[in-house]
């Protein structure tokens, strides 16, 4: 039985429709008295959520933790998301598709991170609400500031690299066909030049782990590819590195672009307990088997560069990449490749 508030103290907080300090103080002692949220109770807390126009801050706080908890620690087997929790998430936080506040988003980012594994309809559902947020400019991702419809932001670049990066638990190793062409999609409808530079990281790293995989290499954990830290960061700062390839000339571009993109290889191959002969050996192996672009993997490629109609500069960092460090191409990917 719920351990959470008399039935006439929630029906209060449902018809002021305002979440109060106090309140949550006080749901905050009755939820976790003996360390369980129960379903009861999650279900009382979803309803509140819907219910108020007015919650505090400690109220979103509380939200999150408390359902996060629920669907990460207190269903069996925990630390994993079964595909019928994930629906019920789903559901409880969808209106006609959509979620509609930033509290809810939250919880779905949150819970994926939490989480050791998750189905992927789950991420799927979160990739398409910050997708959509994104491409709208809507209150999802307002957070007290107007926002441009189209226009990637450093905020929305940093959601979508949680829920990737979340999904990266058990068995979630590389990036998957799904999440490489929404970002694909997600690049091509949004407007370049007032992009953050972050993401032209996250895309250029998120479709090379990708297509790597696809060719054979053993790629590494997520939260070693996407991890904010990662090879672009680590030699000029993103920022910086952007800068750099608008002012060098243009038969200086690959130059600049491969030696930050080779370093993907060079993460990729250097296990930590390994010597170093050893680490090289596995470098040049790994370089080998991700030198072959297949028809497969070119068609995938060119239909979705070619989606839009005109090519960005982020695909044109692929394909600077493509041509310098891979002698193996199929025919039919040498027309892009040529011309990057």
């Amino acid at each position: 039985m719920s351990k959470i508030m008399h039935k006439p103290d929630i029906e209060a907080i449902k018809s002021s429709r305002i979440i109060r300090a106090a309140d949550v103080r006080k749901l905050r002692s009755e939820v976790f008295a003996d360390g369980v949220v129960l379903a009861d109770e999650a279900d009382i807390l979803f309803e509140l959520n819907d219910y108020c126009n007015e919650p505090c801050p400690e109220w979103s706080v509380f939200f999150i933790e408390s359902l996060t908890d629920f669907l990460v620690h207190q269903v069996s087997p925990r630390g994993y998301i079964s595909e019928e929790n994930a629906g019920w998430l789903i559901r409880r936080i969808s209106h006609d598709g959509k979620l509609e506040s930033a509290t809810e988003l939250e919880l779905l980012v949150n819970v994926i991170e939490k989480a050791r594994s998750c189905p992927a309809a789950l991420v799927t559902f979160a990739l398409d609400q910050v997708g959509g947020a994104v491409l709208e400019g809507n209150s999802l991702l307002r957070r007290g500031k107007a926002l441009t419809p189209g226009v990637i932001g450093e905020p929305e670049v940093e959601l979508i690299r949680r829920i990737l990066y979340g999904f990266g638990g058990d068995g979630h190793i590389a990036i998957t066909r799904p999440e490489a062409e929404m970002l694909f999609a997600l690049n091509d409808a949004t407007i370049e030049e007032k992009n953050s530079p972050l993401w032209s990281d996250l895309f250029v790293k998120g479709i090379a782990n990708y297509l790597m995989a696809h060719s054979g290499y053993e790629v590494p954990p997520r939260h070693q590819a996407l991890k904010r830290e990662g090879w672009l960061e680590g030699r000029r700062g993103t920022g910086g590195f952007l800068a750099e390839m608008k002012n060098v000339k243009r038969a200086d571009f690959s130059s600049v672009l491969i030696s930050g993109l080779r370093d993907i290889f060079d993460m990729y191959g250097r296990p930590e307990n390994e010597t170093a002969r050893a680490r090289n050996v596995a470098y040049e192996q790994g370089v080998g088997k991700a030198q072959i672009i297949d028809a497969h993997e070119a068609g995938w490629l060119i239909e979705n560069l070619e989606r839009d109609g005109k090519m960005h500069r982020n695909e044109k960092a692929l394909l600077s990449f493509i041509r310098e460090e891979c002698p193996d191409i199929h025919p039919s990917l040498s027309r892009h490749v040529s011309g990057a």
